[in-house]
């Protein structure tokens, strides 16, 4: 890889690991990541507009994806209710990997190389190492952040299947960032009865920053693809856990013992080894 994918690459994780900061300092984050969601839908209109609608067989895939992103949204909000953003994040992004290579070889009857069991047993005790001992993450935040890697699993999982349908990868993530902010602003209402958004108001323009920035991160993960080896960049992107370990300590005010800090490298090199392979 050249200095062009690298950067890129750490860039998106910098990103990745700066949104969900953003995300963990609302004082409502669930009014939070619904306004940073018109961040994408505002993007995706123009790309929808100019591209042809996906493939028929492609739809029920574009609507599962998307509602299985306002879970993920859902979850990911809960996770951060009851933990920190060096606790929660990491056990977030190290789950992912785990979860899809565990259900390959329990569910598909792949075999796992070499890199993927060191990778497994690492993210394993990563995780651990966040969740046992003094200063651990809660129990009730552990199982949300479990919870929301498993759903990131799985919409992941459904958009390698249906942008194969669509036939136009543009057009098929633009309807899904679309559908999607329509069903969380559902969701909001569902649960909150009313979504009040002031243009003039200082917060709304902070979280349509967050999604700005979120956007930005999958744009630059997006080039760096295009630019380079999926498995190397996709194992770079996972340094988004260390990043947001000192990001929490020097922004927000978390904690940043050695013994996070360990977990965190632990999980990240996890990650790396699980995501080389993919």
């Amino acid at each position: 890889m050249n200095a062009t994918v690298v950067g890129l690459a750490l860039f998106a994780a910098i990103l990745h690991a700066s949104w969900n900061a953003f995300l963990r300092t609302g004082a409502d984050r669930l009014w939070t990541i619904t306004v940073m969601s018109f961040s994408s839908a505002a993007a995706a209109v123009p790309l929808a507009l100019f591209h042809s609608l996906p493939a028929a067989a492609a739809w029920p895939y574009v609507v599962l994806s998307a509602g299985l992103q306002v879970g993920y949204s859902v979850f990911l909000v809960a996770a951060y209710r009851y933990g920190e953003l060096g606790q929660v994040y990491p056990i977030v992004r190290g789950s992912v990997p785990l979860l899809v290579t565990l259900g390959g070889f329990l569910l598909a009857g792949q075999k796992l190389t070499a890199p993927e069991l060191v990778g497994v047993a690492l993210v394993a005790c990563g995780i651990m190492g966040l969740s046992l001992g003094r200063g651990r993450a809660s129990a009730t935040s552990i199982l949300y952040a479990l919870a929301t890697g498993a759903i990131i699993a799985a919409y992941a999982t459904v958009d390698a299947i249906g942008v194969r349908a669509a036939g136009d990868s543009v057009a098929y993530t633009a309807w899904v960032l679309l559908i999607y902010s329509v069903l969380l602003s559902a969701t909001f209402l569902a649960l909150r009865g009313r979504l009040a958004v002031d243009l003039r108001a200082p917060e709304t323009w902070k979280a349509l920053g967050g999604g700005l920035l979120a956007l930005l991160a999958y744009g630059a993960v997006v080039a760096a693809f295009a630019l380079g080896p999926a498995g190397p960049i996709a194992a770079l992107r996972e340094t988004s856990v260390v990043f947001a370990a000192f990001i929490g300590r020097f922004f927000l005010g978390e904690a940043l013992t050695p013994r996070r800090i360990g977990a965190c490298a632990v999980v990240a090199l996890g990650a790396i080894c699980l995501g080389y392979q993919s």
